[in-house]
């Protein structure tokens, strides 16, 4: 299926070939795209990039990660990264375009993040699976899962 106002989508994004995980924020007007080589792109809801940044490993010069999902919160202002190297960051991104990126939240695990979800109305709790077999709730308030 086609959609004729996303038809600059159809280009690779930045000559990337691999696509590792992309959502829609929750009102729609936002989306990331989070490419092989740990980039999250951010388009408006008329697919123009509006922004971008680099994802951060959970141990330094560790660049042997893969971004493994991505959410939006409630709000709209942050984004929750999971990657394969045993954590989410959450980023505050803030309510503009051009806003400074920085992490306020990140949650270490035992195992690798592989799915997650930011329900509607629990704006400060972050629910993901690990590798494992396990489902945990990040409480960003505390900083503990």
């Amino acid at each position: 299926m086609q959609i004729k106002y996303w038809k600059n989508l159809q280009q690779p994004i930045d000559g990337m070939q691999k696509i590792a995980a992309l959502a829609w924020s929750q009102n729609s007007k936002r989306y990331a795209v989070a490419t092989a080589d740990r980039v999250i792109h951010l388009y408006n809801e008329n697919g123009e990039k509006k922004d971008k940044f680099t994802t951060r490993p959970a141990e330094k010069d560790n660049k042997s990660y893969i971004v493994r999902a991505v959410c939006f919160s409630p709000d709209n202002q942050k984004i929750a990264i999971a990657q394969s190297d045993n954590i989410v960051f959450i980023y505050k991104i803030g309510a503009e375009w051009g806003e400074k990126k920085s992490i306020c939240n990140k949650f270490l695990q035992n195992s690798s993040v592989t799915c997650m979800c930011w329900p509607n109305e629990r704006n400060n709790e972050l629910f993901f699976g690990l590798a494992e077999g396990k489902v945990k709730v990040g409480l960003l308030r505390n900083n503990k899962s």
